[in-house]
Formats: C-alpha cells, sequence, structure tokens
C-alpha cells in the first residue's frame, strides 16, 4: 500500500492549486488524508481526470456495494440519508431520478427564468448603491442572489435562508465536530420532512410540488429520494453559485487588463463565464467515487474499493490542455473545461449557472463599472472546506 505523504489542511484550502501544479508533475495520482482523516486517491491531469469522471468502474452508490470495514472514517446515518441523492447513485437509479427533474433544467425552460432573475439582481444592485461605499460582495449580492433563485425555483421560503445558509455551511466545512455536523443534518432532514408535508396539503406551481406529485402518483420516487432529492438541489444549487459570482468577481477585478476587455466588449460575457469556470471553479473536485474492481488511472493501480477525489479544478489548469492554463484571459475558448463535471453525472444545473453567470457578472459590472478590491487580496481567506473552494468574504468597494 502506498504511503500517504499528503495531508489536506489550512494551507490546502487557501491554495489547492498549489498542491495541485506540484502533484501534476510529481504524483499525478497519489493517495492524501483528507481533513476529515480519510485516505483517497488524488487525480490531478487533466486527461486522466476527465476519463475518470466517464468511466463506470468508478462507482458512487457505497450504499449498495461498500461495508462500514471500507470506510476510514465513521459515516453518520442521518447525513448519510440525505446523501443518498442522484449525485451519489448509478444507473438505473441515478438514471431514473435524473428524468425526473431534467426538465426543470432545459435551455428553454432556463431561459424563460430570465426575466426573474434580471429582476432579483437589478433588486439588489438598487440596494447596494443605496448602501455603504463599501460591503462584503458574498452578504449584500453573490449569497442573495443565488440563493433567491434556487429557492424560487424548487418552491422553499426565501425567508429560512439564513438557516440553510448555516447549514450548508456546517455540512461542508472540514473544521466541523461530528455533533455540530449531525445537528444540522438533523435539522435539514426535519425541515424538508415538514415543507414537504405542506406541499402535500397546498401544492404550487414549483419544483418541489412536482416532485411530492412525482412521489405520491408512484413515479419511482421513494420518500427517502425526494428528501434527499430537495437536499441536493438546494445545497448545490447555492453553494456552486455563491462562489462562482464571489470567486469570478476577484479573478475579474485582479485581472485588470481582462476585466477592461470585457468592459469594453460585452458581447464577450457567455464565454466570459466559462473561463470563469475554468479558471475559478468553485469545487476543487468532483464529489467522491470508488473503485468497483482494480482500475489503473494514469499508469497506477487502484485497488478494488478504494476512494478516488477526481480534482477537476487541478484538471482545468493543467497546461497540457489549456495553454497558460493559470492566467485568467477573455476571450479564451474554454471548450472542454470540467468545472460541470463530465459522463453521466454532468451538472444538469449548468444551464442556469451560465444564465446567472451571466446575468451576475454582467449586471454588476455595467452597474458598478469602478468595482475595486477594498482590502489587499492577501488578506481573503477561504473556506475551510476540502470539496467547496469560495472565500469567506469579499469586501469591495462600489463605484
Amino acid at each position: 500500500m502506498p504511503v500517504v505523504t499528503e495531508r489536506l489542511g489550512d494551507s490546502y484550502f487557501q491554495d489547492p492549486q498549489g498542491l495541485f501544479a506540484r502533484l501534476r508533475s510529481s504524483a499525478p495520482v497519489t493517495q492524501v488524508l483528507t481533513p476529515e482523516g480519510m485516505r483517497v486517491w488524488l487525480v490531478t491531469r487533466y486527461e486522466d481526470v476527465r476519463a475518470a469522471l466517464a468511466d463506470p468502474r468508478l462507482a458512487k452508490d457505497w450504499v449498495a456495494h461498500m461495508t462500514p470495514e471500507d470506510f476510514d472514517i465513521n459515516v453518520d446515518p442521518v447525513q448519510a440519508f440525505l446523501d443518498q441523492h442522484m449525485l451519489n447513485l448509478d444507473p438505473p437509479d441515478h438514471t431514473r431520478l435524473r428524468r425526473l427533474v431534467v426538465k426543470a433544467f432545459t435551455p428553454r425552460r432556463v431561459a424563460a427564468l430570465r426575466p426573474r432573475i434580471s429582476a432579483i439582481t437589478a433588486e439588489l444592485l438598487d440596494a447596494m448603491a443605496e448602501g455603504p461605499a463599501e460591503a462584503d460582495l458574498i452578504e449584500v449580492f453573490a449569497f442573495p442572489l443565488s440563493v433567491t433563485v434556487i429557492c424560487e425555483l424548487i418552491g422553499i421560503p426565501v425567508g429560512d435562508r439564513e438557516s440553510f445558509r448555516k447549514w450548508s455551511e456546517t455540512l461542508l466545512s472540514s473544521r466541523g465536530t461530528r455533533e455540530e455536523s449531525r445537528a444540522a443534518a438533523v435539522d435539514m432532514h426535519e425541515y424538508f420532512t415538514r415543507l414537504v408535508a405542506e406541499r402535500r396539503r397546498s401544492p404550487a406551481d414549483d419544483l418541489l410540488s412536482a416532485l411530492t406529485a412525482a412521489r405520491d402518483s408512484g413515479d419511482s420516487l421513494s420518500e427517502h429520494e425526494l428528501l434527499s432529492m430537495v437536499f441536493l438541489l438546494l445545497v448545490a444549487g447555492h453553494e456552486t453559485m455563491v462562489n462562482l459570482i464571489a470567486s469570478g468577481t476577484l479573478a475579474l477585478l485582479t485581472h485588470p487588463a481582462e476585466l477592461g476587455r470585457l468592459q469594453d466588449d460585452p458581447s464577450l460575457l457567455p464565454s466570459v463565464v466559462e473561463e470563469l469556470l475554468r479558471f475559478a471553479n468553485p469545487l476543487n473536485h468532483a464529489t467522491e467515487r470508488f473503485t468497483l474492481e482494480p482500475v489503473t488511472i494514469g499508469g497506477t493501480l487502484i485497488p478494488a474499493k478504494e476512494w478516488v477525489m477526481l480534482a477537476t479544478s487541478s484538471a482545468n489548469r493543467d497546461p497540457s490542455r489549456f495553454a497558460d492554463a493559470d492566467q485568467l484571459i477573455v476571450g479564451r475558448d474554454a471548450s472542454g473545461h470540467v468545472g460541470f463535471g463530465h459522463g453521466i453525472h454532468y451538472c444538469l444545473g449548468a444551464p442556469l449557472a451560465r444564465l446567472e453567470g451571466e446575468i451576475a457578472f454582467g449586471t454588476l459590472l455595467s452597474r458598478f463599472p469602478g468595482l475595486t478590491l477594498a482590502v489587499p487580496e492577501s488578506s481573503l481567506r477561504w473556506r475551510p472546506s476540502s470539496l467547496i473552494h469560495g472565500l469567506e468574504t469579499l469586501p469591495v468597494t462600489l463605484r
């Protein structure tokens, strides 16, 4: 068994790309220890990551294939209950569940959300213009925009958003205790159970009501699957967009020449969103997979029942795939990035993320063309999460 030489900790949270660059050159497939104490194989090169994302020998449904002895850490049963959603399932269950929600995220249906997303954005920017000249962009814009959009789409009261934020940050943190994570999981489970009961009594024109109706009409959706589906859509839907907006804005502000090119030619915005997804992706890696049988990745043989972490953010900075990969380049052809994954688990919310990104970046920079960082970049801190790469705060000066 190879020796674990890398332990992911605070230096990784603050600079994951530093580790990725080193591993791509010296040990592109190597064992590491996560902050939670789990031993996993970390894959960092583009070619290996992209191929592994679509490899059926790397499975997701650990409930079906793994036993407690296969884990390096204890799995809390409540959190495991919420985690049994389509992102952690394999065909045919993954196919069945994805089919139930994919219609809500087709390009045509997402395009119909443009007026509402634009209105929410305008309301937030109006409030920012009337507020202090210095503000935390996450607090006043990135979080309220992303959480309002996903809550309205699913049918979750926006007034409860601070609770979601607290629960989500706790569950995704690599520093929290087991007791804190369990308490957050229990609170979310109880909340979603009450919400589903309310939708059964009073259906509405939202995704939650549609999913509840599918469950009650016997359309192959169990109560367990319904609750975990809502958990996935809410957490993934707002966490990724909060961090894309904040990290993307930081990337533009710290590349003033590229920002100027975008402001001179707003038609570049769709390609800029793709470049920001490549350069400042909000996830360090795809959710974990495990080997069903011995699998060779990048010339390294990984035994059966081993956990594998595919570093999509590292793949997106691989110079063998993208020239000047560590540079933000407005107008670059960033197609082929794996910011949304690849294969059957490709992010079904990609059309919504692209639309929301275009509206958020375009409107923000148009309304505040002199937007600047209010603190030195070196003082910014990143959240203590091995999965999420997101800023804790982003102080800006609004001009």
